[in-house]
C-alpha cells in the first residue's frame, strides 16, 4: 500500500516525481507541435515518459495506457515501470491527451499520469465510456441514467443557480448531435472541444477555476479513468457507462467480468483512497498553459494533485536545457 501519511519523504517525492515525469513528456512532444506529425510527436512524449518513470521511487505496472487504440508508440498495458523500491502501484498513463492537438499546433494538449494503489485501477479493453463529470458542489447530485436536461436541472440546484448559466463541454462528433440538441433545449451553454477530454473532464471538477461547470458524452476508456484519478483528487463526482461499439465489443465487455448497462461511479475506476495525478500544458489551453521555449530556457505549467490530503498545487518551473543535457549524460 502507498503510504498514507502526508509528512512522510516518500509522498513529497512521489508527488514532485510525477510532475516532472509530465514536463519531460510536455517539453519532448511541444518540440512538434502544429508539424501534423502526430506519430513524432506521440513518440517522443512516450520515450521521455518511459525514461523518466524509470527514476520514479515506485514498483508501477502499467495498467491504463494509450496505444492499442490507434496503433501509436506507447507505454503498453503490463509495462513495468519505475525503479523497483515501494510502494506496489498502478500506472495510468496518456503521454499526449490530445495528439492531434498538439500535431496541429491547437489549444489544449498535456501530458498526463497517475498512480494509485496496485490492483486498484479499472482495466478494460473497451475502447469508449459514457461520461458525466461534475465539480465538488453537485457531488452527489448526477446521474447517468437520467436525461440530460434532469441532470443539468440537479448540477444547478445543487450550485443554486440557472441552468442557463451552466457551460457543458463536450466532444465535437457527430454521434453527439442527438445530445447537444437535448442540452441547448434546456438553455445551457455548450463549449465543443475537438479532442482532450481528459482536460476537459478536469475542467468541468474545477469549475471556479475554469467556468466549464459539466463534461458530457462518449469519448475514450483510457481517458475516463485519467479523469476519474483527477476528479477524485478534487474531490468532484463522476459517473461512467461502457460504450460498446459492437456486439462482439459487447461480448468481451462481458468476459471481462462487466455489465454494458453498469454506471460506474468515479470509485469504481480508481478505487484507491490514496492517488497521485499530474497533468502539464503542452499547447495553451483553458486549465494549463502550453510549453514555452526561449533559447536554453523552458517555461512550463503544471497541476499535481493528491486524493488523502486533497492537495492541489499549480506549479509554474523554469527549466534549464543546458543543465538537464549536461546530467543526462552523467
Amino acid at each position: 500500500m502507498l503510504t498514507t501519511d502526508p509528512g512522510t519523504p516518500t509522498d513529497r517525492n512521489l508527488a514532485m516525481e510525477l510532475v516532472r515525469v509530465t514536463e519531460g513528456a510536455a517539453m519532448s512532444a511541444a518540440r512538434f507541435m502544429g508539424r501534423d506529425d502526430k506519430i513524432a510527436a506521440d513518440r517522443a512524449a512516450v520515450e521521455s515518459m518511459r525514461r523518466s518513470l524509470s527514476y520514479v521511487d515506485m514498483s508501477g505496472v502499467v495498467k491504463i495506457g494509450e496505444g492499442e487504440k490507434d496503433q501509436a508508440p506507447m507505454l503498453y498495458i503490463g509495462e513495468e515501470v519505475g525503479n523497483g523500491n515501494p510502494p506496489l502501484v498502478d500506472v495510468a498513463v496518456d503521454p499526449i491527451d490530445g495528439t492531434r492537438l498538439v500535431a496541429r499546433g491547437l489549444p489544449g494538449g498535456i501530458a498526463t499520469v497517475a498512480l494509485a494503489d496496485r490492483d486498484s485501477l479499472l482495466q478494460t479493453h473497451c475502447f469508449y465510456m459514457e461520461k458525466l463529470v461534475v465539480g465538488p458542489r453537485a457531488k452527489g447530485a448526477i446521474d447517468l441514467r437520467q436525461p440530460p436536461a434532469e441532470n443539468l436541472r440537479r448540477i444547478a440546484e445543487a450550485e443554486s443557480r440557472h441552468v442557463e448559466d451552466l457551460t457543458v463541454v463536450v466532444l465535437d462528433r457527430p454521434r453527439h448531435e442527438r445530445l447537444l440538441a437535448e442540452i441547448r433545449n434546456t438553455g445551457a451553454r455548450v463549449m465543443l472541444i475537438t479532442d482532450g477530454d481528459v482536460a476537459a473532464g478536469i475542467m468541468a471538477a474545477l469549475p471556479e477555476r475554469t467556468g466549464i461547470d459539466v463534461l458530457m458524452g462518449i469519448g475514450g476508456a483510457t481517458e475516463a479513468v485519467l479523469t476519474s484519478c483527477a476528479v477524485r483528487c478534487i474531490e468532484g463526482d463522476m459517473q461512467c457507462r461502457l460504450m460498446p461499439r459492437d456486439q462482439e465489443e459487447a461480448e468481451m465487455v462481458r468476459r471481462e467480468g462487466f455489465d454494458p448497462d453498469h454506471v460506474f461511479p468515479a470509485e469504481e475506476l480508481s478505487g484507491s483512497e490514496n492517488i497521485f495525478f499530474a497533468a502539464t500544458g503542452i499547447t495553451d489551453g483553458e486549465m494549463l498553459g502550453g510549453v514555452r521555449f526561449a533559447g536554453e530556457r523552458v517555461e512550463t505549467h503544471s497541476v499535481v494533485m493528491r486524493s488523502y490530503s486533497g492537495t492541489i498545487r499549480w506549479i509554474d518551473a523554469v527549466h534549464d536545457l543546458s543543465k538537464l543535457r549536461a546530467r543526462s549524460r552523467d
